[in-house]
C-alpha cells in the first residue's frame, strides 16, 4: 500500500514509517525540514506545511490511505490540528482518497479522565489541555468528514510497553484507566487497523492499564 503520512518525523511517525517499509508499503513522509529525513526507495519525503492544502493536493493524490499523526511541545492555545485537518479532508476530497487515520490521544472526547491519576490530575491540566482543546475540534471534522476514517486515541506515551497485551476499546466503560502506551506500538496498530480496514468510523483508545 502507499501512505500519505504528516508528522511523519515525530515519534509515532518515525516509527511508523519504520515498520511500514518493514511490512513492505511505501511512503510519502510529510515534513516541514528535509533534515529530518531521509529519502529512500520506499520514502518519499514531502517537503511542505500540513495545513497549506496546495501542498497537499499535489502530494496526496494516488495514495491509498492518509494518516495524520502530528505533535507539537508547546502548552499554549493551538489551532494546528484542527486547520490540518480540515486542509487535509479537502485535499482527500478532491483527490478520490478515502481511507483516513488520525491519533489525537487521552483528553480528547470521553477518553478525557480515563489516563491514570498523574495523567488525569497533573499532565492534561497544566501540559496538555489546550492541544486537546483543539482535539477536539479535529475530531469533528473528521467525523462530519464523509471519508473512511479511524481516530485512534493512545494512552500516555512510555518508553517501556506495559504489562500484559494491549488493551482496545471503542466503548469506554466507567472507571477504565490506560495509563501507558509506546509510540511503537500506536504505530503497530495503525497500520493494522490500514491492513485490514479495521475499525472503520470508530475511535479505538488503546493502552495498557
Amino acid at each position: 500500500m502507499r501512505f500519505f503520512v504528516l508528522g511523519a518525523s515525530g515519534g509515532v511517525g518515525s516509527c511508523l514509517l519504520e515498520q511500514a517499509v518493514a511490512r513492505g508499503h511505501r511512503i510519502t513522509a510529510q515534513t516541514r525540514s528535509t533534515a529530518k529525513l531521509t529519502e529512500t526507495e520506499a520514502v518519499a519525503v514531502a517537503v511542505g506545511s500540513p495545513t497549506d492544502e496546495a501542498f497537499l493536493r499535489r502530494h496526496i493524490a494516488g495514495h491509498d490511505a492518509v494518516v495524520i499523526c502530528l505533535g507539537i511541545d508547546r502548552q499554549g492555545r493551538t489551532t494546528l490540528f484542527s486547520e490540518t485537518t480540515k486542509a487535509v479532508v479537502e485535499a482527500m476530497q478532491a483527490a478520490g482518497v478515502r481511507r483516513l487515520v488520525a491519533v489525537t490521544g487521552i483528553g480528547a472526547g470521553d477518553s478525557k479522565g480515563h489516563g491514570g491519576w498523574l495523567y488525569n490530575r497533573i499532565i492534561y491540566p497544566l501540559f496538555t489541555r489546550n492541544r486537546y482543546a483543539d482535539k477536539d475540534r479535529q475530531e469533528a471534522i473528521i467525523e462530519q468528514s464523509g471519508l473512511d476514517w479511524t481516530i485512534v486515541r493512545p494512552a500516555p506515551f512510555s518508553a517501556r510497553a506495559g504489562s500484559g497485551p494491549l488493551q482496545v476499546h471503542t466503548e469506554i466503560p466507567h472507571g477504565l484507566q490506560l495509563r501507558s502506551i509506546t509510540r511503537a506500538e500506536v504505530a503497530g496498530f495503525i497500520l493494522d487497523s490500514l491492513e485490514g480496514a479495521r475499525f472503520l468510523r470508530r475511535k479505538p483508545f488503546i493502552g495498557h492499564s
